[in-house]
């Protein structure tokens, strides 16, 4: 049974179609994702579902018994709103009864409360509403939440899981989601996928997080040049037909095109030709031109490139017994890295675990409360930073990347600004808009755009991902791995950080920081769930989390004889292990052409630049070669 049906939809903003004719229906036990570029409407039809957006043209089919519940992508208010209240808010009518019922139970009651209490308990009985206060305060004891808490005392990732919390639990029949993971670190992204496992309602969700939408989603909708088009399946075989349907329509086209083309040759022919034209083939001329003039070719994607640099000192940072604290409140404890040029690391955590302070203290923009920070030489850093700190709303995209210039240099050459931002989809309209006008996806490529107009041996991405398009993300994945310097990434999107990094910094709730090869699914693998698997976020399960980490930990460093399974490597490191040994050759093969020329008396007879420009290449080559060999002893060990 179709629960909300659309067909032949129209919307647009101004000249730009969202929607052209376009129909799909929700059905019970649907799990759907909508994928499309940004801009493209996702969040649009969403409200068109939701009722909160009419279209221009075409009709929105919601059975009356239908219940449909909406999340948007903004966070709930930070007041003095208590949680038991806002979840209550998620229940209408009933809502407000619970809410009277919670007050009057709390208070000092006389006659006239009396009798109220009454008339409410027997409101609620009526509206069979007992059972959701129950689901309420189970909700709150799970995510460790006392009833009288206020919305403002919590973070934004807090209110996020409140969100959630209060669009599911009047068990909507179709539940909307816009980008629900926003705001949530990696454990309680798993505690969503449960949840959203569980539900019976029909889901619509729309989220960059393509390793949630593998857990989640049977079916996709994918929103393209204002069509909506059905792939059955996860994320995956979307991306395999996707393409599929990519390479039928551009065949369609070319012989579309090849057909008219035959047709404007007909009717441009001479007198002769002319008088024996056929009106309906005439007809049908000026059809095929009308559908080549509304066809919506494939957008562009993003262009990007690093500038690149000078190599960085092999040494980047080496942090020893480094504690930080803020306030009186510790944040990291006895922290001892030691980062090296060519290192991919990725930084994971809960949020407030204290992943950008770590990050700050590498790039020595903090100073530890106790320990040492060794910094290397010749840095060149790129830093994209996930509160978008570095733009100012008043200035124009233009100014923000050029500070007035019409031209930037990338890789020693000028390129005009327009040019340059072009490559990052921004129209040459878009580029003289203030960033006070910007979407988070157009902001997030404006960082990138500016990121990459810079020199850097050093990029440090700060949760990169968010409000990115999955197109772009994937474009910039493929970025990072064609960068030849170091690598260091804060994100809690899985997929972005396992394709990328071959290392990860896990900072548990005790500050304690742990360093282990390979990927997000690597850590996993070898040691386990880093957080407790129930949907339980309180801060009595901490301890118990941190302690499992450490054992693992010291079971790792101190145990001789394997005692884990062999693991299967990830893609990325499977990867760099089938080219170790092709790169250890190239070293050994460099280093012994420059020793027999060293061997040489008539070397040294060289200018003394020349000569040392020749040591130093050496050094460097036995320095690699010596990484190469211990990250090989490395991937090893996973495997045993």
């Amino acid at each position: 049974m179709a629960l909300i049906r659309l067909d032949e939809a129209q919307l647009a903003y101004g000249d730009l179609a969202l929607l052209d004719h376009a129909s799909f229906a929700i059905e019970e036990g649907d799990k759907i994702a909508v994928i499309g570029r940004n801009g493209a409407g996702k969040s649009s039809l969403m409200r068109v579902l939701s009722g909160t957006e009419k279209l221009d043209g075409g009709v929105l089919n919601v059975d009356s018994s239908v219940s449909v519940n909406y999340l948007a992508q903004e966070l709930p208010p930070a007041d003095e709103t208590t949680v038991f209240d806002y979840l209550t808010d998620g229940l209408a009518a009933l809502g407000g009864l619970l809410k009277r019922f919670e007050h009057l139970i709390h208070s000092e009651l006389d006659d006239a409360d009396l009798k109220e209490l009454e008339r409410v308990q027997s409101a609620i009985d009526h509206e069979n509403g007992w059972d959701f206060q129950s689901r309420i305060h189970t909700a709150l004891e799970e995510l460790g939440l006392d009833a009288e808490t206020t919305m403002g005392s919590l973070s934004g990732g807090w209110r996020k899981r409140l969100s959630i919390v209060q669009a599911l639990i009047s068990d909507p029949d179709v539940l909307l989601l816009d980008e629900p993971t926003n705001h949530l670190d990696i454990p309680a992204i798993s505690w969503l996928q449960q949840l959203l496992q569980r539900t019976r309602s029909a889901i619509v969700l729309i989220s960059h997080d393509r390793r949630f939408l593998n857990e989640i989603a049977s079916r996709i909708l994918w929103l393209d040049r204002g069509r909506i088009i059905n792939f059955p399946g996860d994320y995956e075989a979307f991306l395999t037909g996707r393409e599929e349907f990519l390479a039928n329509e551009e065949r369609q086209n070319a012989l579309f095109d090849k057909r008219l083309a035959e047709e404007e040759k007909w009717i441009r022919q001479g007198i002769k030709a002319r008088r024996t034209r056929n009106e309906g083939r005439v007809r049908a001329l000026k059809s095929m031109r009308n559908e080549r003039k509304a066809r919506v070719d494939v957008k562009g994607n993003v262009s990007m490139q690093i500038d690149d640099t000078q190599k960085s000192g092999k040494l980047i940072a080496e942090l020893e017994g480094v504690s930080y604290a803020y306030k009186d409140t510790p944040i990291l404890r006895d922290v001892n890295l030691l980062i090296q040029r060519g290192d991919r690391i990725g930084v994971i955590g809960r949020n407030g675990a204290g992943k950008s302070t770590l990050i700050k203290l590498i790039l020595g923009e903090l100073e530890p409360d106790k320990g040492t920070i060794r910094l290397g030489t010749k840095q060149q850093v790129a830093y994209f930073d996930q509160s978008r700190a570095q733009l100012d709303d008043n200035q124009t995209v233009a100014d923000s990347l050029s500070e007035g210039r019409e031209s930037i240099e990338i890789n020693g050459q000028q390129k005009h600004v327009i040019s340059y931002l072009g490559d990052f989809l921004f129209t040459p309209a878009r580029v003289r808009s203030p960033i006070s006008t910007l979407s988070g996806g157009e902001k997030n490529r404006l960082l990138l755009a500016r990121l990459f107009s810079k020199q850097a041996n050093i990029l440090v991405l700060d949760e990169p991902t968010n409000d990115l398009d999955i197109e772009t993300l994937e474009l910039l994945e493929e970025l990072i791995d064609g960068f030849k310097g170091t690598v260091i990434v804060i994100s809690h999107d899985r997929e972005f950080v396992d394709q990328i990094v071959t290392s990860t910094i896990f900072i548990g709730d005790n500050g304690r920081v742990y360093d282990y090869v390979g990927g997000f699914d690597d850590l996993i693998r070898q040691h386990g769930m880093l957080w407790s698997d129930k949907a339980s976020f309180s801060k009595r399960d901490t301890d118990v989390d941190v302690e499992d980490v450490s054992s693992a930990a010291e079971k790792t460093e101190t145990n001789d004889q394997p005692t884990s399974k062999p693991v299967k490597l990830s893609y990325k490191v499977q990867r760099e292990l089938d080219q170790l040994p092709k790169q250890i050759e190239d070293a050994e093969n460099a280093i012994a052409v420059l020793e027999q020329k060293m061997a040489d008396p008539a070397f040294f007879q060289q200018p003394h630049d020349d000569v040392q420009k020749a040591t130093g290449e050496l050094t460097d080559l036995q320095s690699r070669l010596e990484g190469y060999y211990e990250r090989w002893e490395e991937i090893e060990t996973m495997q045993s």
